[in-house]
Order: C-alpha cells, then sequence, then structure tokens
C-alpha cells in the first residue's frame, strides 16, 4: 500500500472525493509520525493504482505533501513529477 501525505485537511477532503470517484480503493488513515506533514490525515491506497492517483492529482491540482511507500518499516518518498 502507499500512502498520500497532505499540508491541509481541505486538501486531503478534496483528494479523497475526487479519488473514490474514479474508484480507487482508498483507506483514510492517520498520518505516521515519520512524515512530516500539516494535516493529521492520509490516504492510503494500492500499489497498482499509482498511476492513475498521480493522474488525478495532477489534472485537479491537488495539493500533497508527498506520496509514500512503507518498506522495511519506514516510508520513501516516491517521486511525484508528473
Amino acid at each position: 500500500m502507499m500512502l498520500i501525505a497532505f499540508d491541509s485537511t481541505q486538501q486531503a477532503l478534496r483528494a479523497e472525493m475526487l479519488l473514490e470517484y474514479v474508484d480507487i480503493d482508498i483507506d483514510i488513515r492517520p498520518t505516521p509520525k515519520e512524515i512530516t506533514a500539516g494535516c493529521a490525515i492520509s490516504i492510503e491506497f494500492p500499489d497498482e493504482d499509482l498511476d492513475l492517483v498521480k493522474q488525478v492529482i495532477s489534472s485537479e491540482k491537488v495539493d500533497i505533501r508527498g506520496i509514500y511507500l512503507k518498506q522495511e518499516n519506514k516510508y520513501v518518498t516516491i517521486d511525484i513529477s508528473f
């Protein structure tokens, strides 16, 4: 699973709505302590949906802190150039 972190709750809720609209299976969860973000909630989604998530974030201009993958009990930032 991958995780999107946000700097604002407004952007997190907006992303939730947009990702649900395109039928991505998401879960809302607390932002892990290892990730520095301005918002206490994050969105978790399946790895295989990364390209669609990036497309939605880019086309809808959603402001995010980053996309992360948990590897060996730590979060690694995924390149979000788009």
